[in-house]
């Protein structure tokens, strides 16, 4: 059977992705949109269902001011000991923090914070063998790490440069794992457009000295003319049938060269298999836009293929729907005429640091037709 990519497209760029049990989670990035962090689940790594927000309260997601691509970068998503834990950077306003749950779908606690010594972004949660809890982020100089006491958020130890990468621009979207016996850190380098890459180092220690991967960048398609592009910024997750995969972002382009993308950067998978210590990922470190699905994966469903309608019953807005910052309450409602959705005009416009009287969703599929039924009043 095969999948195709981008298993969730559009615009959920920054995967990441945890297993518990036969259960898979994955979280994207949300930047200034409210709510935060969309969370997804999935039995097999290809059908892949939204089932909350990480970030669904405004004192977890404070948005005010947020500009374009501000607000909340690169989360990560762990499992641990019968809790989930979500960290991230919220750019805008206070930097990292985390929040955790018993139940991805539902209610995530309010955030614990953070301080690091400096700027940084794309931080990262590694459980060790002994309970060590490692904080791992992008710093000035490469990558930065320290232990943390996971119930207060408060450092351990000193925070420490641990790696700058392997020379590629802009080091980024660290995360730490031990797998048999040694401890790898995987990177994003090169940006997030076409010299986008994965790469990878390994050592004895969780604090280096780092051996490259012999064959880094492990995932690339900067200079290949494929229909999958800018790929990277990539996390890895043992499946429960011992098989290896990597979620990763990526873009569609169309048209004649130069190239461009209307859908944002989307979440894709590929497999990989480990050779000498190293992991291979894909066709040789290239990503397809079909491959074979996991063993596992009874039926390859990808529900993003079926239409879509709303009602707008009185309740809760199906999960999909978002809105620009905090939203202001008083500029909709679900209940005064049932079975519509109104919205009321404010001063706020598109181009302020605002929240608009304005509901959108993500643009899933390069040709779409939508259809909407209006009564202005």
């Amino acid at each position: 059977m095969l999948y195709r990519n981008p298993v969730i497209p559009g615009f959920y760029p920054d995967p990441s992705i945890c297993r518990a049990g036969e259960d898979y989670y994955l979280v994207t990035s949300s930047f200034e949109y409210f709510p935060g962090v969309p969370v997804f689940h999935s039995r097999d790594l290809v059908d892949w269902e939204l089932v909350g927000h990480c970030l669904s309260r405004p004192e977890q997601l404070p948005l005010q001011g947020a500009r374009a691509s501000g607000g909340i970068f690169a989360p990560t998503i762990r499992y641990h000991q019968g809790r989930f834990y979500m960290v991230t950077t919220n750019v805008t306003g206070g930097g990292h923090f985390y929040v955790s749950t018993d139940d991805p779908a539902g209610q995530w606690s309010d955030p614990i914070w953070v301080k690091t010594e400096g700027f940084g972004i794309d931080p990262s949660l590694f459980f060790d063998d002994d309970g060590t809890c490692y904080f791992t982020s992008t710093g000035r100089g490469g990558l930065t790490q320290f232990p943390i006491d996971i119930a207060t958020g408060r450092a351990l130890g000193p925070e420490r440069q641990v790696w700058q990468g392997s020379g590629g621009s802009f080091p980024e979207a660290p995360h730490l794992y031990k797998i048999n016996g040694l401890y790898y850190q995987m990177l994003a380098e090169g940006g997030t457009e076409r010299g986008h890459m994965v790469t990878m180092a390994r050592s004895e220690t969780p604090w280096g000295p780092w051996e490259p991967c012999p064959h880094n960048p492990i995932l690339s398609h900067r200079s290949r003319g494929r229909s999958i592009q800018s790929t990277g910024h990539a996390d890895l997750i043992e499946a429960h049938d011992g098989s290896w995969w990597l979620v990763f972002l990526a873009t569609r382009p169309y048209g004649p060269y130069p190239l461009f993308h209307n859908l944002g950067r989307e979440t894709n998978i590929a497999p990989v298999v480990w050779v000498d210590g190293w992991p291979v990922v894909g066709s040789g470190g290239l990503a397809e836009a079909e491959a074979e699905a996991p063993a596992f994966a009874t039926a390859v469903r990808q529900r993003w293929d079926e239409p879509t309608l709303d009602r707008f019953a009185e309740g809760p807005l199906p999960l999909y729907w978002n809105w620009l910052r905090n939203p202001h309450p008083e500029d909709y409602s679900l209940s005064e005429r049932p079975g519509w959705l109104r919205l009321r005009g404010s001063a706020v416009t598109l181009n302020a640091l605002d929240s608009p009287a304005w509901l959108g969703r993500r643009q899933q599929h390069q040709e779409c037709i939508r259809e909407v039924c209006e009564e202005m009043k």
